[in-house]
C-alpha cells in the first residue's frame, strides 16, 4: 500500500506493508480522537496530561519509525538464532530471556553446565560476528 507521510514539511509517498499501514491508520485515529477531546475540554475541566493518562490515551505512543526499527531488529535477531542448532537456541534463550543460570539450564535440558556454557558462548559469538559484519557494511 502507498501512504503519504509529512516529512520536514513535505509530503512523501511511501510504499508500506499492510501491517504498517494499519498501524499508521490506528495512530491517525488516536490523534484525531485526542484532538477532539482537547477541543471539548472533558467535562468542562482544563485539559492536562493527568486527564489524558487517566481517561484517555497514554502519554507514550510508539511512533511508526520506532515500530519499524523494532521489527527490523527483531528480524535480524531471529535470523541469527535461525543459524543455531535447536539446543543452542533453547539454551541461549533460557539464559538470556529467562535469566536462568548455567546449572539450572543444565538441569532443564539434561546436560552438563559446560555443555550449556559452550552453547551460550557459540550463540554469543554468532551475534558478535553478525553485528561486526553489519558495522563494516
Amino acid at each position: 500500500m502507498e501512504v503519504t507521510i509529512n516529512y520536514n514539511g513535505q509530503a512523501v509517498a511511501v510504499e508500506v506493508t499492510l501491517e504498517v499501514y494499519e498501524f499508521l491508520d490506528r495512530a491517525d485515529h488516536k490523534a484525531e480522537n485526542l484532538s477532539h477531546e482537547q477541543r471539548r475540554h472533558w467535562d468542562g475541566r482544563e485539559f492536562d496530561e493527568y486527564i489524558v493518562v487517566i481517561e484517555g490515551v497514554g502519554i507514550y505512543g510508539e511512533t511508526p519509525e520506532e515500530y519499524l526499527c523494532r521489527m527490523e531488529t527483531l528480524g535480524e535477531l531471529m535470523a541469527v538464532l535461525d543459524t543455531c542448532t535447536e539446543a543452542q537456541r533453547r539454551r541461549f534463550l533460557l539464559y538470556a530471556l529467562d535469566g536462568l543460570i548455567l546449572a539450572e539450564i543444565g538441569t532443564v535440558c539434561g546436560c552438563s553446565k559446560v555443555a550449556v556454557y559452550q552453547s551460550v558462548e557459540a550463540v554469543r559469538k554468532k551475534f558478535i560476528n553478525f553485528f561486526e559484519n553489519r558495522l563494516n557494511e
